[in-house]
């Protein structure tokens, strides 16, 4: 029996549900943080300070080799997305309601984003305002080798615009229809889009290959399967995508993700959150990103 997208409102339920059922059980383990906020170049960056990312890291090397999507968690476990698709909660969450979009049968990492990709992220973003984001390899801030899109809801603080790096978008400029935004100081491609209108899916899987192509990400085939040249990170809300190149996952000893680039950081102790300071979190996302 063909397996159907939840509705809306009964995602959102499922969330809410399986959010308190795992916290119960202890299969949820949320990071507790302090908040810092650093105005930087336009933008108004959230810096968290995370106390426990340690155990989440020495974790990291071994779940990559057991795949933790296979079998997954069934206390982590949210909604049957697509035929394709599973929704799961994210284990060490910083944000509420943080949702992994996970492929049921395993797919790198490293291959290409595609439309059954985009139509189980179609269904998250029609439950709720969120961020959906992709981290392309172990430079690019993933930790998983299975292929995860990820969703965290909006806005990710009070005191921010939705995404923090959205006010930046009022100056951006296109040509032959990839936009750049001046106030971002590193390589990337930008486009608007909407994620909620019919067909949304194809669209945004059109619109992701002009973009990855036009930052010179690029594309190889590797083992039969269409994959990625060059790390990099992906930005999609309801409105606009952003994609860019990655040269580095580190810098000063900071793990950046694309939820750096959205303006949002994680940092392990106040020694990070000081260099942070000291360096611009802009010069900082310039210095892992490509000229």
């Amino acid at each position: 029996m063909p397996i159907v997208a939840p509705e809306p409102a009964r995602l959102r339920a499922a969330i809410a549900e399986h959010s308190k059922h795992a916290l119960q059980c202890g299969a949820l383990l949320p990071i507790d943080t302090t908040r810092t906020l650093i105005d930087d170049s336009g933008v108004r960056f959230v810096v968290r300070e995370v106390s426990s990312l340690a155990r989440k890291d020495a974790g990291a090397h071994t779940s990559r080799a057991a795949d933790p999507f296979l079998p997954y968690d069934s206390d982590l476990f949210v909604a049957d997305l697509s035929g394709t698709h599973v929704a799961l909660l994210n284990k060490y969450n910083v944000i509420d309601r943080h949702l992994l979009i996970v492929t049921r049968r395993f797919e790198p990492q490293e291959a290409l984003i595609d439309r059954a990709d985009f139509e189980a992220l179609c269904v998250a973003l029609r439950a709720f305002d969120g961020l959906g984001f992709y981290n392309g390899g172990p430079e690019a801030g993933a930790s998983q080798a299975h292929k995860h899109l990820q969703v965290v809801p909006l806005p990710l603080d009070e005191s921010t615009p939705h995404v923090p790096i959205e006010g930046l978008f009022d100056a951006v400029s296109f040509v032959h229809g990839i936009g750049t935004v001046p106030g971002l100081p590193f390589r990337h491609a930008f486009a608007w889009l909407d994620m909620l209108a019919e067909g949304a899916a194809q669209s945004a899987t059109e619109c992701y290959r002009a973009l990855i192509d036009a930052a010179g990400i690029g594309t190889r085939d590797e083992q039969g399967i269409a994959s990625q040249a060059t790390p990099y990170n992906l930005l999609v809300t309801r409105r606009w995508m952003l994609a860019l190149p990655r040269a580095m996952e580190r810098v000063e000893g900071i793990s950046v993700n694309a939820l750096g680039f959205a303006g949002s950081f994680f940092v392990r102790d106040a020694a990070q959150r000081q260099a942070l300071v000291q360096l611009g979190p802009m010069a900082a996302l310039a210095r892992v990103a490509l000229p």
